[in-house]
């Protein structure tokens, strides 16, 4: 057994380049929540080879079966073809070979030189003229049973012709006529990107979107009316792997992160799949082995809204970040607001603005301080921010316009609200 675990690991060094061929047809692209750091990585790979390589040769469907248990969060794929054990050997050295020589590899190759300078950030590489045509690479629903609608992770391949900075936004046209110029194409609707500039796997090659399925019940049919949906997002959420995505973009510059002093607190306040942008932020300064995480020293606070738990997304990644500090002891906070679980202080419905107003204190020391508050969302959301701000202004004696005028004027009010 010895003796295979061995070969096991030197065909990992061998073939380490194999997972990262298109044609590799065993094994899942690592999922949205399958990045981990490098240490335990190699832990990892160490448990799946040993499991594994007793079977891997005579029976890789028991040897797959194995690694799983193993170590589920390296998401290996279910299919074994006929041909057997060769092919599911290649493909489990592959993977492994590339997590444990690559895990640690710095993702430090799409970096602006100092890596907080902006003024080389890309924006409108692609227009509504001449889009890009993109490829999705996996589309899958994140959200449980109980959540009030359906939102999908969607992973598109860009081939490195697309890159985008965190915090900016990539277009989507959809195919067919625009219902309301008939033979003009549809109109292009913004997705606020979910993944950081290095995407999901980490290549540069692919960016994630974050989409909600747009439906519309008809109270007289007591239905869903097909007539009323959301074209793109319905597109977007109904996309298979290999589809098609034209694409513009990226654009948007305005919830880019200041990342010169790395002190800076952030405070970041989602409903829903506003929490895109964050994603970013959070796995670069978080869970990639990134510049901004390696100087990373202040306090990432993140506030989201939704229904109940079943609606939460991304809470896995949440957790594993909060559980990994930094070097210099750069921190993620994490505050939820479920509206339908929840109740405030006056007890009503717990909304974003509640539970906001629940830390009020703290929020206005942080940003006193030179921290720097994110809103992104259903535009509804911004309303009660406001109305709340206001109210916990006037209780402390401050001026709400001038107040709010000094974040604008320093650049700390970032809001994107759709």
């Amino acid at each position: 057994k010895m003796k295979i675990f061995n070969v096991v690991l030197a065909l990992c060094a061998a073939s380490s380049s194999a997972f990262h061929a298109p044609t590799a047809p065993l094994l899942n692209q690592p999922t949205a929540t399958s990045t981990s750091l490098a240490g335990r990585k190699t832990q990892a790979v160490k448990r799946v080879a040993k499991a594994a390589a007793p079977a891997l040769l005579f029976a890789p469907k028991a040897a797959f079966a194995a690694a799983k248990t193993a170590e589920p969060s390296l998401h290996l794929g279910q299919k074994i073809t006929k041909t057997g054990g060769i092919a599911a050997l290649a493909a489990l050295c592959g993977y492994a070979g590339t997590q444990l020589l690559g895990g640690s590899k710095k993702q430090d190759f799409l970096e602006a030189t100092p890596y907080w300078d902006q003024s080389t950030v890309p924006v409108n590489t692609y227009k509504n003229k001449s889009p890009f045509t993109g490829k999705v690479v996996s589309t899958k629903r994140i959200v449980g049973p109980k959540a009030t609608g359906e939102t999908c992770h969607i992973i598109i391949d860009h081939g490195g012709k697309m890159p985008y900075w965190e915090g900016q936004s990539y277009g989507v046209i959809p195919p067919g006529d625009n219902p309301k110029k008939p033979g003009k194409p549809n109109a292009v609707r913004l997705y606020s990107i979910a993944s950081s500039r290095y995407g999901d796997d980490m290549t540069g090659n692919t960016a994630s979107l974050c989409v909600r399925r747009a439906t519309y019940w008809c109270p007289e049919l007591q239905a869903d009316d097909p007539a009323k949906k959301g074209i793109c997002s319905n597109f977007l959420c109904d996309t298979s792997p290999g589809d098609e995505v034209s694409m513009t973009g990226p654009s948007g510059k305005v919830m880019l992160m200041p990342e010169e002093d790395p002190k800076t607190d952030l405070i970041m306040v989602a409903t829903g799949t506003g929490i895109a942008p964050y994603r970013g932020f959070i796995r670069r300064l978080f869970m990639e082995e990134t510049p901004a995480r390696e100087a990373y020293a202040g306090e990432a606070w993140l506030f989201l809204g939704v229904a109940n738990s079943d609606a939460l997304l991304y809470d896995d990644e949440w957790q594993e970040a909060k559980a990994n500090p930094t070097a210099n002891g750069g921190k993620l906070r994490v505050d939820y607001a479920l509206s339908r679980e929840d109740t405030n202080k006056k007890g009503g419905k717990m909304y974003i603005q509640d539970k906001v107003e629940e830390y009020a204190d703290e929020v206005f020391n942080k940003l006193d301080s030179g921290a720097h508050i994110y809103f992104c969302g259903l535009k509804g959301m911004m309303p009660g921010i406001q109305d709340m701000l206001k109210e916990v202004c006037s209780g402390k004696g401050i001026d709400y316009d001038e107040w709010l005028d000094g974040l604008k004027k320093n650049k700390q009010w970032h809001v994107e609200v759709y």
